[in-house]
């Protein structure tokens, strides 16, 4: 790994683990602040409606300035927010710094995305941005994981304090060793939005915020899957949650390296058909513990190789409003996040098992398939009219 892209996968690392944790942490904030889980539950939407606003406003607001000062301003607002939740004294205030702690998400990504797509080799564009995604896959698979525990047996406050930490040394990174790369395009805000003319750019959004919904309808009913369905313990979902944050480590790097190789939209298009073929085998096969477990690698390491395509794809389609362009597709990630909940939460309250939001997934993923098809025709179509 170039030293160029260590500070993009540090700011990944804190972005992933300030978005995950909080699902581990809804009990004890519950508790500290004396109010409902469900109400303790819109820290998280909070936090992703930050994204989806900050995502697009921030690249906006900043888009005539170098990238490495956008990237530095969007992480003082992330630290500066995660160490105000970790102080937060009411549950307002905590409300409030989880929105605010989400604005820079989007932003961060989209940017960070150029930024890693310009120091990459040649050829080797959506390698270097899976690295910068490499950081939210590992915070996934360890510092989550860490973030929860201690949580549960200390503090819940003490994770916030533990990201914001992880934000600072991100600010010493980016100051040090992200090279001062020039403006690529001072185009004003209206030229911008000329992308969102394009059919091509939201094919991309519906790929994203239909496509992946179908990961986040399986992996936010995972656990009671697992104990109920597969039989685990309450006690061993922590570590399947572990070896999901595995396969996205490995398919991290594997979507990259396809997305090299192959048209980006046909590696969006593959690994959504795989991911609808995995999560019909999980609603199938799931009842067998063994193969339960290689199925949860497998979704996770399916769910995050996408990303690096997908943003690879955006760059290339919203020439001259690159960093727009990538923000906006991390705010349809979201917008799959919400989605893929809500969608898959209805067959459980219709009382259908815990098993039935991964066919909800599987529809999504498919749906993905559809706009990725509609995407490529598009794409030929243009080739033969130049």
């Amino acid at each position: 790994m170039k030293k160029s892209l260590f500070p993009l996968m540090l700011g990944g690392l804190g972005i992933g683990t300030t978005e995950f944790v909080m699902m581990g942490l809804l009990p004890d904030i519950s508790a500290g602040m004396h109010i409902s889980i469900p109400e303790a539950g819109h820290m998280i939407s909070a936090y992703a409606m930050g994204v989806v606003i900050g995502a697009p406003l921030l690249v906006m607001l900043g888009g005539n300035y170098p990238p490495k000062k956008i990237l530095i301003a969007l992480m003082v607002i992330f630290t500066a927010f995660n160490g105000l939740s970790a102080f937060a004294p009411t549950p307002f205030t905590l409300l409030m710094a989880r929105f605010f702690s989400g604005l820079p998400h989007g932003a961060f990504f989209g940017v960070g995305s150029v930024v890693a797509s310009r120091l990459a080799d040649k050829g080797k564009q959506a390698q270097a941005i899976s690295m910068m995604f490499a950081g939210l896959t590992i915070a996934n698979l360890l510092v989550v994981p860490l973030g929860t525990w201690v949580g549960h047996h200390y503090e819940w406050r003490y994770t916030f304090g533990i990201v914001a930490v992880i934000g600072i040394i991100t600010l010493i990174f980016l100051k040090l060793w992200l090279p001062a790369l020039e403006v690529d395009s001072a185009g004003d805000n209206r030229s911008q939005l000329q992308i969102f003319r394009s059919p091509q750019t939201w094919l991309i959004v519906l790929i994203t915020a239909i496509g992946t919904g179908g990961l986040f309808a399986w992996i936010s009913y995972i656990a009671p899957l697992m104990t109920n369905i597969s039989h685990f313990a309450p006690d061993s979902v922590s570590g399947i949650m572990v070896l999901a944050g595995f396969g996205m480590v490995v398919g991290n790097f594997i979507g990259g390296r396809m997305a090299d190789k192959f048209n980006p939209a046909k590696t969006c298009a593959m690994l959504l058909i795989a991911m609808a073929v995995t999560l019909l085998c999980i609603y199938f096969f799931s009842a067998n513990q063994t193969v339960s477990l290689i199925l949860t690698f497998v979704a996770g390491a399916l769910s995050i190789a996408l990303a690096a395509p997908i943003q690879i794809l955006m760059i290339d389609t919203a020439k001259g409003a690159e960093m727009l362009g990538a923000a906006v597709t991390q705010a349809a990630f979201n917008i799959g996040n919400s989605l893929g909940a809500f969608l898959g939460g209805l067959p459980l309250t219709a009382g259908y098992g815990y098993n039935s939001p991964v066919l909800v997934g599987t529809a999504m993923a498919l749906g993905g398939v559809f706009f990725a098809y509609l995407l490529i025709r598009r794409q030929k179509e243009m080739v033969l009219t130049t």
